[in-house]
């Protein structure tokens, strides 16, 4: 090579750190399941984010969108693929359609937790990652034995936000595939009592350097969106991640990947009389106990959607609502005949 061709592909490398393997005039395609709280801004985060001035519409099922972005000058855009699960955890079944085996490698999650219900918060949390983690777990498991080489290295990318000196490397279970948690709704969560908002920081601290994540408080301020979307244009297209950080709990917090530590997040926040009666197998199930000690979960059931979709105004459709209408009539109609036939049925009593 020249010194010129050397100085070219410099150039692109900075450009592109975060993957060597896309070669000029190749396109960047990458996926991102949003998942979380219902109406917990999600919808309005993804707008956001492809600086759309839509009004956000509740999202049904399974949405897609996509955004493209050119990492330079008379570059072909890249593409991001947007899904967002709604219902909160109702609907977590979904995640396999967005989610497979041909786009694990490029796949990654943002987890928006709705901070002003405490009480919904980790009981959602739990459920959502669980779900995604055994689905991605399965994957991993099929692509051993087909591609062994690709799950090799989605399991060690799992380790790359943290240094190999890291102390506490023993001490986290980095999640499968890159993921993002979003504490949304600052502006009311910055209204709770300094003491309830330090436990639900310290936690989401915990939760989030645990499972290798990046960790940041977001609202409909401008600047805390700003804050949030870089995280989620890292994630979508190759962008430099920030270096910065803000773990200050009586302000907005900003935490990427791989820049936190036990040390510094500290104890559970809990007594030491308390902590001793707290039976947990794990660390996480310790922090998940002195959480829920201070905001009683929701029940799961008391999480489910039960809103029909049928009945949403917004995806209202002439031709089809007289048709189910008349369906339902018909239904209706077959219940009563049938109970009617039953009633007046003679049954032998031998």
């Amino acid at each position: 090579d020249t010194l010129w061709d050397l100085a070219i592909a410099e150039v692109e490398k900075r450009e592109n750190p975060d993957d060597d393997n896309v070669k000029p005039g190749e396109v960047w395609e990458k996926s991102i399941l949003f998942m979380g709280n219902k109406n917990g801004g999600k919808t309005t985060i993804i707008l956001r984010c492809l600086e759309r001035e839509e009004s956000p519409k509740p999202t049904l099922a399974l949405e897609y969108t996509f955004g493209r972005r050119a990492r330079r000058h008379n570059a072909p855009k890249d593409v991001a693929h947007f899904w967002e699960l709604g219902g909160g955890t109702s609907l977590v079944e979904l995640i396999r359609i967005p989610v497979t085996s041909h786009n694990i490698r490029s796949f990654a999650v943002v987890l928006v937790l709705d901070l002003s219900k405490p009480d919904e918060l980790w009981t959602t949390m739990e459920s959502l990652l669980q779900v995604t983690r055994n689905h991605v777990n399965k994957i991993l498991t099929k692509l051993e034995k087909t591609n062994p080489e690709v799950a090799a290295e989605i399991k060690q990318r799992m380790w790359n936000d943290l240094q190999r000196d890291h102390p506490d490397c023993a001490l986290v279970d980095p999640f499968p595939i890159p993921l993002l948690i979003i504490g949304s709704k600052y502006d009311i969560f910055h209204e709770f009592d300094s003491e309830m908002r330090k436990i639900i920081s310290k936690t989401l601290r915990f939760v989030s350097h645990y499972y290798g994540a990046s960790l940041v408080f977001t609202s409909k301020s401008e600047a805390l969106l700003l804050k949030a979307r870089a995280l989620i244009n890292h994630l979508a297209f190759g962008y430099d991640k920030s270096k910065s950080v803000s773990v200050d709990p009586s302000k907005p917090l900003f935490i990427p990947a791989g820049l936190d530590s036990m040390s510094q997040i500290g104890p559970p926040p809990a007594s030491d009389s308390d902590l001793g009666k707290m039976r947990a197998n794990t660390p996480l199930e310790l922090w998940k106990k002195v959480f829920e000690k201070t905001f009683p979960p929701k029940s799961f059931c008391a999480l489910q959607d039960t809103k029909d979709p049928a009945q949403d105004i917004q995806y209202a459709e002439y031709e089809v609502d007289v048709m189910r209408a008349q369906k339902n009539q018909e239904l209706e109609q077959y219940k009563r005949n049938a109970s009617k036939s039953w009633k007046e049925m003679d049954f032998d009593s031998d």
